[in-house]
């Protein structure tokens, strides 16, 4: 049971981090069970609301794969997967702007205002925010590999921040769907934390945070003693590169490292199934997740 000194502390404890972010830009990539989960999710929208209260600049890019695997289920479409990454066609790329633009977008845009901040949905679309590119796939067959075409699955080629500066500068929360688009007007589907990356870089944010359905990094993720609150960028490739970092975990890294190479402050990966994680971040001396820094 919590006293009021105890209450106070905690407060206390939150001040000095309130007046470093205060006026800061932070980008979230909110995702994973903490976009499932109902009360995860609330607890996701208090964090931001409140960041936004103490002067603190959010903005958020989503995903929705679990959303758009669902819809897609519904009218009798499957789905396959290529190294990871979901083979698009023009049906598909259609279905999962409507679901990430029209459903999951408008859901958070909703719950933020509900709590009495100002938050405004886009895509990567509105303003030529994202210009991009299709993206290939990497398949491996024994010791080579080849590129494959998986449709319309795009990443970003460039970022023209004008409409997130004007959203911020009038006191709003951008929230932006991972949709790109190429100089021909054809859209694509990029994954979130690729467009997190590029954004927190080009919005020169102070951190990035990638929501998660893991702890963070760890040497030996069956040894929980070998847990790494933080990792320099050269200790990120070297890790990646002798198999530290594997499987899953590689596009989290490698978004750290392109949103720091690109301008942001730190990066981190976080875990998004623990309620408050972001204030708990953010907003404490312990902290929580795998910290990338330069």
């Amino acid at each position: 049971m919590f006293t009021s000194e105890d209450k106070a502390a905690i407060l206390v404890e939150a001040l000095p981090y309130i007046q470093e972010f205060y006026g800061k830009t932070v980008v979230i990539k909110y995702g994973g069970n903490a976009m499932v989960s109902d009360d995860l999710k609330e607890k996701v929208m208090e964090d931001i609301a409140l960041l936004k209260y103490v002067g603190v600049r959010p903005v958020i890019i989503h995903g929705g794969g679990p959303e758009i695997t669902g819809f897609l289920k519904k009218v009798g479409k499957e789905t396959s997967f290529v190294s990871g990454l979901r083979v698009t066609d023009e049906e598909t790329v259609e279905i999962a702007e409507m679901v990430l633009d029209g459903k999951v977008n408008s859901e958070i845009v909703n719950l933020l205002n509900h709590r009495g901040v100002k938050a405004v949905g886009i895509s990567g679309k509105d303003a030529g925010l994202i210009r991009a590119k299709k993206k290939l796939a990497t398949v491996y067959d024994g010791d080579d590999k080849k590129k494959v075409d998986i449709g319309y699955v795009g990443q970003v080629e460039d970022v023209d921040t004008g409409i997130l500066d004007d959203l911020l500068e009038g006191g709003y929360i951008p929230v932006i769907a991972p949709i790109g688009v190429d100089e021909d007007g054809m859209s694509y589907n990029i994954n979130a934390d690729y467009v997190a990356a590029e954004i927190a870089g080009a919005l020169h944010a102070e951190k990035l945070l990638l929501l998660t359905d893991i702890e963070g990094v760890y040497k030996d993720y069956h040894d929980k003693s070998t847990f790494l609150s933080t990792l320099t960028q050269a200790e990120a490739r070297e890790y990646i590169k002798t198999g530290v970092i594997s499987g899953g975990m590689i596009p989290k890294i490698e978004a750290c490292l392109r949103a720091l190479d690109a301008g942001a402050g730190k990066s981190h990966i976080i875990d998004g199934r623990m309620p408050h994680a972001i204030l708990l971040e953010l907003l404490t001396s312990k902290g929580i997740g795998t910290q990338v820094e330069r």
